[in-house]
């Protein structure tokens, strides 16, 4: 029993990876699913979907690996953050599609409450702010709009959860309903400093607490899984969400230390240790990581559409045909253009937190083509990171050299990377596991089932598989800059 599975359940697609006692990998699974948009600015899954895709890599993968269950000490979990479902306690029917962390619906009520006042109360025992990026609002506007809805569950019959608390719930067969403090500190219902459910917030958005999981640590008891899903139980013994399972599998266990993961959307987190921050340029305070019932903090910057863009350029406008064509195109771009894409396609996440705002585009002349949009795509990337990274300095400066650990799958682009490292002006270090996201489920599972090494031993082996250092002048960081600000503002004020 030297095996790890790993679940990353993301916003596009379902992976599973089989980790060895080396934490190497040694075989994945993948499968994408479909992308439901209802209404303008509104984006949903079918949970049914989530489950099967998550059930049938699970078994793929540990098929290509040549093993059995036998061989798999425990199940780790990553998932997809804020998206939002309910269920039927005893059947486990979704009463309605989960509501994707993408999803703009619940933006007038956002800022209702915020004309109200209350966006401060909010910040105060969560961390975040008043902005239907997160659980909470999603969860009551279920509980306002389907019919039945809110009767069931104050009557008892109804369950919330995240991602994560769907699958264990699937997977164990309704035994567990659980979450992680990661998880949990992203539902805009979770009291960050006091480790609980917030009574206070769930009275204020009318949510029967009698719905909510129980919160674990990162690494802990979530569960078996039945017996009849991969030939054997298997305990689920690590949980978090897709960002802080990043920053576990980067190794970014010291104060000061930061990493920006590159999927759907970007997220940046820097870890502050002990002590929440209260941030003063609209950051989010969130957790890192839980262990022993000790949380430890960080600064979150939030973007919502960075490797979306690129299947935009391919699904939307069909400019490419895989996402790979983007490099060499950007690197073919006329460098007198100066094609600026604001890719607000759901708003405008940290730190402008704009939801109403849509995508832009500027610069183009007749001699734009897709050369010039695949180069503005990659950039749109690393300006929207240059706004994180500024509003976290601001904020919490710490002593130590600038450097930012990159993951997920923009950064197999080089150019994107080295542009990225240009216009922050800072060292970007890529490591070897591009895969951080999965490893970090893995270690957390595997930690807690004994295979794998302690937090110290973990940190020590990340490897560093390339450095990118800025090879940009100031004056062309500076007007490069200076003109993205200049087309958000103007995106902003349409």
């Amino acid at each position: 029993m030297t095996h790890i599975l790993a679940i990353d359940q993301g916003t596009t697609s379902s992976r599973a990876i089989i980790f060895d006692g080396d934490m190497k990998i040694v075989a994945s699974a993948q499968e994408e699913f479909k992308q439901h948009f209802p209404q303008s600015g509104w984006v949903e899954h079918d949970p049914d979907d989530l489950w099967s895709t998550t059930a049938g890599t699970c078994r793929a993968a540990i098929e290509r690996a040549g093993i059995t269950a036998e061989e798999i000490a425990a199940i780790g979990i990553t998932n997809q953050r804020e998206t939002t479902l309910v269920w039927d306690k005893t059947t486990g029917k979704p009463v309605h599609n989960a509501i994707v962390w993408q999803d703009r619906r619940t933006s007038d009520y956002c800022r209702e409450m915020r004309d109200a006042g209350h966006e401060e109360m909010f910040t105060e025992r969560t961390g975040l702010l008043l902005d239907p990026y997160f659980s909470g609002t999603k969860l009551r506007w279920i509980l306002e709009n389907v019919e039945g809805v809110r009767a069931r569950a104050e009557a008892g019959e109804l369950l919330f959860g995240t991602v994560d608390s769907f699958l264990i719930w699937k997977m164990t067969g309704g035994a567990s309903h659980v979450t992680d403090a990661t998880n949990a500190a992203r539902t805009l219902l979770y009291d960050i400093r006091k480790g609980r459910w917030s009574s206070t917030i769930c009275e204020m958005l009318g949510i029967p607490m009698q719905m909510l999981p129980e919160v674990k640590d990162c690494a802990a008891d979530f569960g078996m899984c039945r017996a009849d899903l991969f030939g054997k139980s298997l305990p689920i013994l690590g949980v978090a969400g897709d960002q802080q399972a990043a920053t576990v599998g980067q190794a970014c266990f010291q104060p000061g230390m930061l990493k920006s993961t590159y999927g759907t959307g970007c997220f940046a987190l820097l870890n502050t240790g002990d002590t929440p921050v209260a941030s003063k340029n609209r950051m989010l305070t969130t957790i890192a990581y839980q262990f022993d019932g000790k949380p430890t903090y960080a600064l979150e910057g939030s973007i919502f559409i960075a490797g979306a863009v690129v299947q935009w350029l391919r699904d939307g406008i069909k400019i490419i045909r895989e996402a790979s064509e983007t490099q060499p195109l950007a690197e073919k771009a006329d460098q007198g253009q100066d094609v600026i894409m604001v890719p607000a396609f759901t708003g405008l996440g940290a730190p402008y937190w704009d939801a109403d705002c849509r995508g832009a585009i500027f610069g183009l002349t007749r001699g734009t083509g897709p050369e010039e949009f695949a180069r503005a795509a990659l950039e749109s990337v690393g300006y929207q990171t240059r706004d994180l990274l500024e509003a976290m300095k601001a904020d919490w400066d710490a002593d130590g050299e600038d450097v930012l650990r990159v993951d997920g799958g923009m950064t197999a682009s080089d150019w994107a990377m080295q542009f990225l490292s240009d216009i922050i002006g800072a060292q970007v270090d890529r490591p070897e596991v591009l895969e951080t996201t999965a490893l970090g489920a893995a270690w957390l599972a595997g930690s807690r089932a004994g295979v794998y090494p302690d937090m110290e031993g973990f940190a020590k082996n990340w490897a560093l598989e390339r450095r990118f250092e800025p090879d940009m002048d100031d004056a062309t960081r500076d007007r490069k800059y200076a003109g993205w600000k200049k087309a958000v503002a103007a995106t902003m004020s349409v």
